[in-house]
């Protein structure tokens, strides 16, 4: 396979660290699915890339395990699913490789503090509606 996988601007993994493997997708279909190979299984990789820097190598390694594999039968066109399986499987490194924002701490606002406070009395009053009058 020669076709370079762009995962996002300035990290392309080169089609010579891609496999892919073309088997019978079965399932309904009659001839043509028993005797098409149309299913794709795309495998990646990851501890082993070159494309990838050290960082972005254990990221991914940490987040998806040292191989990534994506397997696609959805479509009856073999190029339709190996384009798909392509696609997914930038989609999951670009999301392996994402930083998520550090959360920084709020406090209540006054508003959500008089809505829970509300609440909490609402709720006690249905309670005290279930329990027995008292004489």
């Amino acid at each position: 396979m020669t076709d370079d996988l762009t995962v996002r601007p300035g990290l392309v993994i080169p089609g010579t660290e891609l496999a892919e493997r073309f088997m019978p997708s079965g399932g309904p279909g009659g001839q043509h699915a028993n005797r098409a190979s149309t299913r794709v299984e795309l495998r990646f990789d990851a501890a082993r890339s070159a494309a990838l820097s050290r960082s972005q190598r254990e990221r991914i390694v940490e987040r998806l395990g040292e191989e990534v594999r994506v397997v696609v039968d959805e479509e009856r066109s073999q190029a339709r699913n190996r384009d798909i399986a392509r696609g997914r499987l930038a989609a999951r490194l670009r999301s392996a490789l994402a930083r998520d924002a550090p959360r920084r701490p709020t406090r209540p606002s006054r508003a959500s503090r008089e809505r829970r406070i509300k609440e909490k009395k609402r709720r006690a009053e249905l309670k005290a509606q279930r329990r027995r009058p008292t004489e």
